[in-house]
């Protein structure tokens, strides 16, 4: 079996509203780019590639330029630390210089039925792949109605970044489903239990 066509048990989460986001999203609750094969999923899910695209060739050299990303793109949407202006100009020039690559080559080609699928000209690379990223955490960053929607979620212990484009910009939470569930079965047990008391 190639390196990095082996089935993950990582599901990625895809509901933050922007690529550079959603790479943001893999560190909680815990490491979740753990291998090629939880980053080729992702890389699948995020729409990177068109479905099907084989990442065989993906390896380790793959894993540490997404995870320097993700570190680079968390100190650009976060802010600089107070005190620590040299590490959001690594992270800013870090990014200027990923989103220079050449991104992967769409092409069309003949689908079963006469229709036409997107594929790509060649296995992408991960500096192609990188790019794509980049670009989106540039266009992000420099948008200012988008930046403007950048929120942290409110739920407890949850650090993920996410973009509000919810009517009125009064989403609380990376995901109603998750924080936004844990949040009001929280609020329920705190009313049942004054109601007891």
């Amino acid at each position: 079996m190639a390196l990095g066509s082996a089935p993950s048990a990582y599901a990625p989460r895809f509901d933050a509203g922007r690529v550079c986001l959603d790479l943001l999203a893999t560190t909680h609750p815990g490491e979740r780019l753990d291998g090629v094969g939880a980053l080729c999923a992702w890389i699948g899910g995020a729409g990177l590639v068109p479905e099907g695209t084989a990442l065989g060739h993906a390896d380790a050299s793959w894993l540490a330029g997404f995870r320097e990303l993700r570190c680079c793109v968390g100190v650009l949407v976060r802010g600089p630390c107070p005190g620590d202006a040299s590490s959001y100009g690594r992270a800013l020039g870090r990014v200027n210089e990923l989103a220079l690559s050449a991104t992967p080559a769409p092409v069309a080609v003949p689908a079963e039925g006469g229709g036409l699928v997107r594929e790509l000209a060649g296995p992408p690379g991960s500096a192609a792949l990188l790019s794509l990223v980049a670009r989106d955490a540039v266009e992000l960053l420099t948008d200012p109605v988008a930046r403007a929607a950048v929120r942290e979620c409110e739920g407890d212990d949850c650090p993920l970044v996410y973009l509000d484009t919810s009517r009125g910009r009064r989403r609380r939470w990376c995901s109603s489903e998750v924080c936004g569930n844990r949040e009001r079965v929280a609020r329920h047990r705190r009313r049942a239990a004054l109601a007891r008391a």
